[in-house]
């Protein structure tokens, strides 16, 4: 099938399809008798692959990692189960993260008068708060 065939089956631009190709991550399509990209079934499920797993915030190299784990029949399931546990660490050390700047926020918020003051204790608390 060509590019578009497969952007339209994996919900990829043409061109993101492309630099997964350019930066070996993909197994390389064929190429047909007029020199377009021939992409077969495993192309499109390794793009699958790569885009529900960056939706789930794997990296780019990590994405590399998972292609690898599917194209390896002697892999093992602990060692799948082990990266995404990881990143499940990560996605949660991100949320708390996200959830102290969301308290920050909101409190420096609630403390500024919004009025026609030159007082702002949004800028003082940014200006003086110690981490």
């Amino acid at each position: 099938m060509n590019i578009s065939e497969v952007a339209k089956q994996t919900g990829l631009t043409a061109k993101t399809i492309r630099f997964y190709e350019d930066k070996g991550i993909i197994t390389v399509p064929s190429r047909a008798s007029n020199g377009y990209r021939h992409y077969s079934k495993t192309n499109v499920d390794e793009l699958q692959l790569i885009r529900r797993s960056r939706l789930v915030g794997f990296t780019l190299d990590e994405c590399r990692e998972l292609l690898d784990f599917s194209r390896d029949p002697q892999r093992k399931s602990a060692d799948v189960k082990a990266k995404a546990e990881q990143k499940l660490s990560e996605i949660d050390d991100k949320i708390a993260e996200l959830l102290e700047m969301k308290n920050t926020l909101e409190t420096l918020t609630k403390q500024c008068p919004g009025n026609d003051s030159a007082n702002c204790p949004i800028i003082e608390g940014l200006c003086h708060h110690s981490d």
